[in-house]
């Protein structure tokens, strides 16, 4: 029988304190948000538009790190709830638009994130979570993890 070094613990591990608090962050947000009709993709799809006059869905698809078939999927979702228009024709040279609904949705969301985060990190001083995010978004970098430009 030989001697075999114990597995660490999961608290060992710094992506076991990573996930835990972004499934608690995500969580808190998707209840927050459904609460609203929309799920977290859904409202990512929405503000991804919202500073655009219109976007097609390759493009829109491309900044959110999708697929182009989960893009149409996700625009079947809203559009069903009356929150996007798609001008010209089915696939090719097709635009997504958001409605006036959700030009009016979009902020409420934005400060439902907003706040979410707040509660969530306000154990945190000003200069910690300033530091969390530098630490977060040079992890982030060095693995090649860009955030999708939204304008």
């Amino acid at each position: 029988m030989s001697a075999t070094a114990s597995p660490s613990d999961l608290t060992d591990h710094l992506g076991y304190w990573l996930r835990m608090v972004s499934n608690a962050v995500s969580h808190g947000f998707a209840r927050r948000v459904e609460a609203e009709g929309v799920t977290v993709a859904e409202w990512v799809f929405l503000r991804a538009l919202f500073d655009s006059e219109g976007m097609a869905p390759t493009v829109l698809a491309d900044r959110m790190g999708m697929t182009r078939g989960a893009i149409s999927k996700l625009a079947d979702r809203v559009e069903a709830k009356g929150l996007i228009l798609r001008q010209g024709a089915a696939g090719r040279g097709q635009i997504l638009s958001l409605t006036t609904a959700a030009r009016a949705l979009v902020p409420r969301l934005a400060a439902l994130a907003d706040a979410n985060d707040a509660a969530f990190l306000a154990p945190l001083s000003a200069a910690d979570r300033l530091a969390l995010a530098g630490i977060l978004q040079s992890l982030a970098a060095a693995h090649g993890l860009t955030a999708a430009p939204l304008d």
